[in-house]
C-alpha cells in the first residue's frame, strides 16, 4: 500500500477547519478521508508555528521569489553601462559645440 502524500493547500484546509472547532476530529476525518491522528498532528504543528509566523522578524520572500537570475542582471548592468558611456560621449560632443560657438 502507498503512502499517500498530501499537499500543502490540503493539509492547510484540514487543519484550518479542526482550529475552527465546528465539526470534530472524527467527522473531519472522514470527511477528508484521513486518520484522525494524522489531523491532530498538523493540527499541534501548525499551533506550534504560530508564535515563529506572527515573530518579530519580518516576512522574507523565499530565495526563488526573491532572486531575479544572475545573468539576466548582468546582462542589464552592462547594457546600461554600454548606454551611459555613449550618453557621455554625446554630451561632451554637444558640450565642444557649444563651448566653441
Amino acid at each position: 500500500m502507498a503512502k499517500k502524500i498530501f499537499t500543502h493547500k490540503f493539509k492547510t484546509t484540514v487543519v484550518l477547519e479542526a482550529l475552527k472547532g465546528s465539526e470534530t476530529i472524527t467527522s473531519l476525518a472522514q470527511k477528508y478521508e484521513v486518520h484522525p491522528n494524522q489531523i491532530q498532528n498538523w493540527k499541534t504543528e501548525a499551533l506550534k508555528g504560530f508564535p515563529e509566523l506572527f515573530g518579530s522578524k519580518k516576512y522574507t520572500p523565499k530565495k526563488e521569489e526573491s532572486r531575479v537570475p544572475h545573468d539576466e542582471l548582468e546582462r542589464k548592468i552592462g547594457q546600461l553601462t554600454i548606454e551611459n558611456d555613449f550618453l557621455k560621449k554625446k554630451f561632451q560632443t554637444l558640450q565642444d559645440r557649444i563651448g566653441s560657438k
